[in-house]
């Protein structure tokens, strides 16, 4: 029997949740230049969070990171491609100038920001609303069932030294929900039942994603990457699993041929 207070988050995990929904569904619909800005945002955002986590040189860094990952994103997008894809990485390197300390951590995790803010804008971009629904699927299926598995069934934890919580129930049941998302968009796509295995591969790359970001805040020493969103934490927090699987599509789609043409 599971005490009152494992769930006593929930409303403002709910309440944030919901918002977070509404505001990624209308940017996810709108495409194009509302799109790119969301991400710009977002990923800004992230790199923020982490400058914060790593202890860096002050507030004034944190915010000036920011908006070069965010106006980096957007390079990527709208300056040729030889102009773009450079400066996708320059926050990465301006951060190693300006860090004092765990710049091979604020790299390593400032280009997987980047590198997932590029990918989402080019699966909308050119494949459309269908295959990116299906990316954040996939991503939240694996999330929320984990979440409840986790919490209702408890058992053996998945790796205790980087993230206590996690279950090994928790995630083999976000693997059985993303086989459904899966099977769900198999059947309006030309992929067939390949698709999912794919989703559950995706699957495994968000929860990796996921735990890299535990592991970084444990060894700093915090809870969350930040407090801006209630029940939540942070972004980082937040689309730690979302980095994961799109940094995971965007290297391996191309190497299998995916995904096929779907508006």
């Amino acid at each position: 029997m599971k005490s009152p207070e494992q769930w006593s988050d929930l409303r403002a995990r709910m309440l944030s949740a919901s918002a977070m929904i509404l505001i990624g569904l209308l940017g996810i619909w709108l495409g194009g230049v509302a799109f790119h800005l969301l991400v710009a945002l977002v990923c800004g955002l992230m790199v923020w969070e982490l400058v914060g986590m790593l202890r860096g040189p002050g507030q004034a860094a944190s915010w000036q990171l920011g908006l070069v990952t965010g106006a980096a994103v957007l390079a990527s997008v709208y300056l040729p491609v030889g102009f773009g894809l450079p400066l996708l990485l320059a926050p990465a390197l301006l951060g190693f100038a300006l860090l004092t300390a765990n710049r091979t951590l604020y790299m390593s995790f400032t280009a997987l920001i980047l590198l997932a803010g590029f990918g989402l804008i080019q699966l909308r971009d050119d494949m459309g609303f269908g295959w990116l629904m299906w990316l954040v699927l996939v991503v939240v299926v694996t999330d929320v069932v984990g979440y409840f598995a986790g919490r209702a069934i408890g058992g053996p934890k998945f790796w205790p030294k980087v993230s206590p919580k996690k279950t090994w129930s928790g995630t083999a049941s976000g693997w059985v929900g993303a086989a459904v998302v899966g099977l769900i968009f198999s059947f309006n796509t030309g992929f067939g039942l390949q698709l999912v295995g794919i989703s559950v591969a995706l699957s495994m790359a968000s929860q990796m994603g996921d735990m890299a970001e535990s592991g970084m805040k444990r060894k700093m020493g915090v809870k969350d990457s930040s407090a801006l969103i209630p029940g939540h934490g942070g972004l980082l927090d937040r689309f730690d699993g979302m980095l994961g699987a799109a940094v995971f599509l965007l290297i391996v789609g191309p190497l299998i041929g995916f995904p096929p043409g779907l508006n």
